[in-house]
Parts: C-alpha cells; sequence; structure tokens
C-alpha cells in the first residue's frame, strides 16, 4: 500500500524521536550502558520519548535569525540516562564522557547535514560552551553518536567549504549571534531513517516546502503493507499541528540579549529597545 504523507518541520522531529526511541542499540543501551542526550528540540523530542522528560532550549534559529533563550531557565539542557534511569548532566559532561566507551551511545542534532553524510552544530559561544566541548571527546573515546537532524538542515554544498567560510569573528553584522561550526562525525538521522525504523518499506522524497505553518514541509511517497500503513497514518494525524519540544520557558527568545549575550558577537539587537 503506498499512502502520501506531508510532515512540518516539527512533526519530523516527531518522527525521528520516535524512529531512534525504536532503535534496537537505542533499547539495549537504555537497559544496560549509558545514554547521553544533549540538547536541542529534536533531541528534546528523543527524550520525551524515551523518558518523558523535556529538555532546556538554548540557541535556536528563529525569524529574528540565530537567537538565545530570554533567561535563565531552571531545567536539563543534556541528560545522562544510566541503565534506564535519567540523571542531568549539565555542568559535569566532561566527566560523564569520560566513562563512557563504544557500548555507550550519544544522541545529538545539528544544525546542517550535507548529502555526504556530514553535520555540524552552530556554536555562537566560545567552543560552543559545555556541549561543543565534550564533541571531540565522544569521538576520542569512541562513543557512536547518532545525530538527530531533520530533512530542512541538508545543505546544497560540501559541508567542508560552509565551514571554510564561517565563525563567530567572520561577520561584521549579524541576526542574533554571530556562529561558527562545530563538526560532528557520527549517523545522521532523518526523517525518511524515522519512517523506515518505523517499519516502511520504501520511502520516496516527493515535495520540499510549502507556506504558512506547512512553511519547510517535507512530502513523502511512503510504501508498506495495508495494515501498517493505516496504523502509520494514524499515528501521522496525531501528531498534526505538534508544538516544539523543550521546557517552556526555556522557548521564549530573547529579544535584545539573554543572559548568554556577553559571548554572543556582531548581533545587531543587542542593546536595541525594539522587538525587531
Amino acid at each position: 500500500m503506498k499512502i502520501q504523507v506531508t510532515l512540518t518541520v516539527e512533526e519530523g522531529k516527531r518522527v525521528i524521536a520516535r524512529g531512534i526511541s525504536s532503535l534496537p542499540e537505542v533499547n539495549r543501551v537504555m537497559k544496560q550502558g549509558i545514554l547521553l542526550l544533549k540538547g536541542g528540540t529534536t533531541v528534546s523530542a528523543v527524550s520525551e520519548d524515551l523518558v518523558g522528560i523535556k529538555l532546556r532550549i538554548s540557541g535556536r534559529i528563529t525569524e529574528r535569525g540565530a537567537v538565545s533563550a530570554e533567561g535563565n531557565v531552571e531545567g536539563p539542557h543534556s541528560i545522562v540516562i544510566r541503565n534506564g534511569k535519567p540523571e542531568t548532566a549539565d555542568g559535569h559532561l566532561e566527566e560523564i564522557v569520560s566513562q563512557m566507551g563504544p557500548s555507550d551511545l550519544a544522541i545529538c542534532g545539528a544544525n546542517i547535514i550535507d548529502g555526504d553524510g556530514n553535520a555540524a552544530m552552530m556554536a555562537g559561544r566560545f567552543f560552543g560552551g559545555e556541549p561543543g566541548r565534550i564533541l571531540p571527546l565522544l569521538h576520542v573515546e569512541g562513543v557512536p553518536i547518532i545525530v538527530a537532524a531533520g530533512l530542512e538542515k541538508y545543505c546544497p554544498f560540501s559541508l567542508r567549504e560552509a565551514m571554510s567560510r564561517c565563525g563567530r569573528n567572520v561577520p561584521d553584522m549579524s541576526m542574533g549571534m554571530s556562529v561558527g561550526l562545530v563538526p560532528i562525525v557520527g549517523k545522521v538521522f532523518s526523517e525518511v531513517d524515522g519512517i523506515y525504523a518505523l517499519g516502511a518499506t520504501r520511502v520516496t522524497v516527493i515535495g520540499r516546502g510549502g507556506i504558512y505553518e506547512g512553511a519547510g514541509s517535507t512530502t513523502f511517497l511512503i510504501e508498506g503493507d495495508k495494515s501498517w500503513a493505516s496504523d502509520f497514518m494514524e499515528y501521522i494525524c496525531s501528531i498534526k499541528g505538534t508544538s516544539p519540544s523543550g521546557i517552556e520557558d526555556s522557548l521564549k527568545e530573547c529579544l535584545r540579549c539573554g543572559p548568554g549575550a556577553p559571548d554572543h558577537l556582531n548581533c545587531i539587537y543587542k542593546g536595541r529597545m525594539n522587538n525587531v
């Protein structure tokens, strides 16, 4: 049976999260091992799916550019799940990573992916703050990484080129904080992977984009047996109109300068009294 499905960006994150949650390697580490979830709205959706915990969102892209949270908000940005039990990881990420190895797993998001499976995270603070510093450590310790990233993050040219041109000190002016890119070496997991993980036999992207609330959407032609397709369509209808995952107060963006303002470079909103 063939079904046509359109997912908004936020709906796509829910499908990615549900697909990751169904992976055998995730279930294995959840039962015995260390699973590190590094913040972001997509990984927050994974955290919600696995242990019912929303994460604190720091940086994000809105129509105003690369901005941060409005203020300091309580709650974890990153969590670690040890043998199925979640705990806050903020403030001791390096210690946690030092205890991890090839039998454990890390899940993080990305801001850009390319056609060769490369991924990178934007960094608006020096070295991306604590989360940015631990990415190289994960690679050094041999910890596998799943990069949860929707198709809206796709870059039509080489990520190497993008990284060679950008940097926090490169722009003279920036809509929000200027950023550099921190590479992430791992398995990129998009909506396509999520749909396959949930049981589809064939997934084809047949359209991108949209208007109003559908801006940035992806339309898929999906194949599977009749009972599966019916159940999957019911699931998709159940997540229609979903909101971004994250602790609610942390989703409020800074309009002039958030608490991280001293570390943010070249922002045109600094000191402005209007909400541009």
